[in-house]
């Protein structure tokens, strides 16, 4: 869904930033789980960056992606972490499982605003005998839930190889971390950043970093509720800008990162840091929605709900546009 936007969105975005203490706008975010695509968001709390764009943020994971990251070695502090984030108007995640829960499950009815993950950006980390792409015939490959984005990319994986799910290899629900494959529940699995990063201490291998097939995918993003946008366009456009902000500090300050990756994920070795920061590189300067990765994930699950739908119904790019064509955009990374 792509909408015409006219002078009052290019004042909004125009005239930030805001004093701080001074008519900030108050917003809860889902960001879901942990990954290194949430860390934008939070060097943009941690850097004054939301204020500064007239908003007063609340950020939020739930109970079960801090006990699902745990089970990797990573302890979320508390203050994060909240049960209940449907009433989070803006969710911080793969547009993939968005769409795929709006169409199949009946779930918030979602609008991808900004990709930051327009390509499959995971990598396969294996158990110890597996050392090549090839090695994954025949094995067990994990992930989490129908849907998520460790599901669709390897779906979109496994028809970059001409594999079949059926033939080739076997996918495992509920299988998505390190010990899932530690423990023999599944051979490999689709990771992130942060566990790629944490798999050479457990003894896995990291087999194949899989973007560099350059598969088209709509990732994490940021995806707001479609009928609170309707009503918030001014908080939705402020919350965009804060994100392109947060991206490109985050690629030119390696200090601002370390930083929020160990106030929020206590992660502070720097052999891991190191590793996470590797992959800031694949971050896009201009988050457009991924358009070309809607379509793709529509092909993988094409149900006759999917088909009901056109891609056009499930972004807005107008936002990434707006600051783009003013030359917000190109002038943060002069």
């Amino acid at each position: 869904m792509r909408h015409v936007v006219g002078a009052l969105l290019a004042s909004l975005l125009c005239s930030f930033p805001f004093r701080a203490a001074e008519n900030l706008v108050s917003v809860d975010v889902g960001l879901g789980d942990v990954t290194i695509n949430k860390v934008p968001f939070l060097i943009a709390a941690d850097n004054g960056i939301y204020e500064r764009n007239g908003l007063d943020v609340h950020q939020f994971i739930t109970p079960d992606a801090a006990d699902l990251i745990g089970l990797s070695g990573v302890v979320v502090p508390p203050e994060i972490v909240r049960e209940d984030l449907s009433a989070t108007p803006i969710a911080i995640g793969g547009g993939s499982p968005a769409i795929y829960d709006a169409v199949h499950n009946g779930t918030a009815d979602l609008v991808v605003l900004a990709t930051l993950e327009n390509i499959v950006q995971a990598h396969i980390i294996a158990a110890a005998d597996i050392h090549t792409v090839e090695d994954l015939r025949g094995k067990r490959l994990g992930y989490s839930l129908p849907g998520r984005a460790n599901h669709t990319g390897l779906l979109l994986f496994a028809r970059e190889m001409g594999w079949s799910p059926e033939a080739d290899f076997t996918m495992v629900e509920r299988a998505s971390t390190i010990r899932d494959v530690t423990e023999g529940r599944a051979d490999a699995i689709s990771a992130g950043a942060v566990l790629v990063a944490l798999a050479p201490e457990a003894g896995l291998n990291d087999v194949v970093d899989v973007s560099r097939y350059q598969i088209p995918f709509v990732g994490s993003g940021v995806n707001a509720e479609r009928a609170w946008l309707a009503a918030n366009r001014d908080t939705a456009a402020r919350f965009v800008k804060s994100t392109v902000e947060a991206l490109a500090l985050m690629k030119s300050d390696r200090a601002a990162f370390d930083a929020s990756v160990g106030k929020w994920f206590n992660i502070t070795d720097s052999a891991t840091l190191d590793s996470m920061y590797d992959e800031v590189k694949d971050f896009p300067e201009k988050p457009y929605p991924s358009v070309e990765g809607i379509r793709a994930m529509m092909e993988i699950y094409d149900t006759p709900q999917m088909r009901a739908h056109r891609a056009e119904d499930f972004y807005d790019s107008s936002f990434v546009e707006e600051l783009d064509r003013s030359g917000h955009l190109d002038g943060l990374y002069r």
